[in-house]
């Protein structure tokens, strides 16, 4: 069984975004030299998200109108009381989660033909990590 870590570093210049990181992930995977087996992609904070979805823009619009639906931008979050002002942005990483899982087949990503590995930042403007970790043979 062979393990290969990376961490990729985000500085985002909004608040929020959404950023392709499918072929990031695939680098990743490839430098492993893992042929089967898994890919664990995970952001390491608790006002961001890992998901796999489809790469299209008006996607991205409606998830975005979805979760400030869910989980409107407010001031009076109880947890805005510590200093903070990003209570919605903990409950978008609770909808969105932290992490995905994807199979590695053949040594590539075997994602559907659509699915596209994307970091969901919802509290943005400072620097923060994802875990990328390959575990197989």
């Amino acid at each position: 069984m062979k393990s290969h870590t990376e961490y990729l570093w985000f500085n985002t210049k909004n608040r929020r975004e959404i950023i392709h990181i499918t072929d990031k992930v695939r680098e990743t995977v490839k430098k492993s030299g893992v042929e089967e087996g898994f890919v664990l992609v995970s952001a390491m904070h608790i006002t961001a998200a890992v998901y796999v979805n489809d790469l299209e823009e008006g996607l991205f619009e409606d998830i975005w109108e979805w979760l400030e639906k869910l989980a409107p931008y407010r001031k009076d979050y109880k947890h805005h009381g510590t200093g903070e002002d990003n209570g919605d942005a903990h409950l978008k990483n609770l909808i969105m989660h932290h992490q995905v899982i994807v199979p590695i087949t053949k040594g590539d990503l075997d994602l559907g033909p659509w699915q596209r590995v994307f970091y969901a930042e919802f509290d943005g403007q400072r620097r923060k990590r994802v875990i990328i970790k390959v575990i197989g043979e």
